[in-house]
């Protein structure tokens, strides 16, 4: 008997104290055929989503997936994604969260996606179907230097360094 995950546990802590202090969840998702998203907002297969009370209608996060109803662009939209797929979950005020290393998808969980399955494919470098993968170590940290746009990076910049505008919290990987 496999052991269970205590991922939706680990959510469902993290979210519940980030409404509890105020602060806004926001859920870091690694988009695949399992995950019904609107897909004009995934870039490089990775959707942030803010889960938020004044941001959704009807959120769970059972043991499977999280499941929400929220607006994109004014419009109603559900939202479901597999817990499996969650990449991290932190709070936007001060960074504060959890990431998660992605797992592999179960036979037979959720394969009735075609709105995201016809029209996502993700790239062959992505290793989700190779089984338990270790953890990746990753911390939290706000920028402070200066940015001229959200978009621009400073010239002699590392692609170590977190990317996004002033005061934003990013989540590095520590090798």
């Amino acid at each position: 008997m496999t052991q269970p995950s205590t991922k939706p546990y680990l959510l469902r802590a993290m979210y519940q104290w980030c409404c509890d202090y105020g602060f806004t969840p926001y859920l870091s998702v690694k988009v695949d055929g399992n995950t019904r998203v609107p897909l004009e907002h995934v870039k490089d297969g990775v959707i942030v989503l803010n889960i938020g009370s004044n941001a959704t209608r009807h959120f769970t996060i059972s043991n499977d997936e999280v499941a929400f109803y929220t607006r994109f662009n004014g419009i109603s939209r559900e939202v479901s994604v597999p817990v499996g797929a969650v990449t991290g979950i932190f709070s936007r005020e001060n960074g504060e969260g959890l990431a998660f290393p992605v797992e592999a998808v179960t036979e037979g969980a959720a394969q009735d996606s075609p709105s995201v399955a016809d029209e996502f494919e993700l790239g062959s470098d992505n290793n989700l179907g190779e089984g338990s993968q270790k953890p990746t170590p990753v911390v939290a940290s706000t920028s402070s230097k200066k940015r001229s746009g959200p978009d621009e990076t400073p010239s002699g910049s590392s692609d170590d360094e977190p990317k996004g505008p002033k005061g934003r919290a990013r989540l590095r990987v520590v090798k």
